[in-house]
């Protein structure tokens, strides 16, 4: 396994459609969560600075998964993308993605993480809860075809 910082091409597509396939697969979300997903990545791709960043997972050189921190204000970060193919999950590698982003805006000055997730992703939730995340609002409402609770979680830095 490897985790690397710059996209290479394919990379974009890639995480789209892992994106795509395992929350369909999973959750039972349509189409449109890679839509969502896809805008906001091709921007990222486009115009990331020095206060942003990438971590992908390879495994034997496929990408397997994902998270970034994404600049929201000089002192807010949004945690983003955060993403492990199911063979690379419960090896504590969702754990050291966490750490190592939440040290990454510690380096860089942020005051604030935060990230939204639903409320089916637990194992997701129990790795933001360890890293000090506190869940301060939700929303249930259809969206990316199903029924589910939005959660935002905050971490004070």
């Amino acid at each position: 396994m490897e985790i690397r910082h710059e996209f290479k091409p394919g990379d974009i597509g890639r995480l789209v459609e892992l994106h795509g396939l395992l929350y369909s697969e999973e959750y039972g979300f349509d189409h449109t969560f890679e839509a969502y997903v896809a805008e906001p990545l091709a921007k990222f791709a486009l115009t990331k600075t020095d206060r942003e960043r990438i971590w992908l997972v390879e495994d034997n050189n496929i990408l397997m998964g994902s998270v970034a921190i994404v600049k929201q204000s000089d002192d807010e970060a949004q945690f983003r993308w955060f993403l492990l193919h199911p063979s690379l999950r419960g090896k504590g590698i969702g754990s050291r993605l966490m750490n190592d982003t939440v040290a990454f805006c510690r380096g860089k000055g942020y005051k604030r993480i935060f990230l939204w997730t639903v409320s089916d992703l637990h194992a997701a939730a129990a790795v933001y809860r360890r890293a000090g995340f506190r869940l301060i609002e939700e929303h249930t409402h259809t969206i990316w075809g199903v029924w589910l609770t939005e959660q935002r979680y905050d971490l004070e830095l």
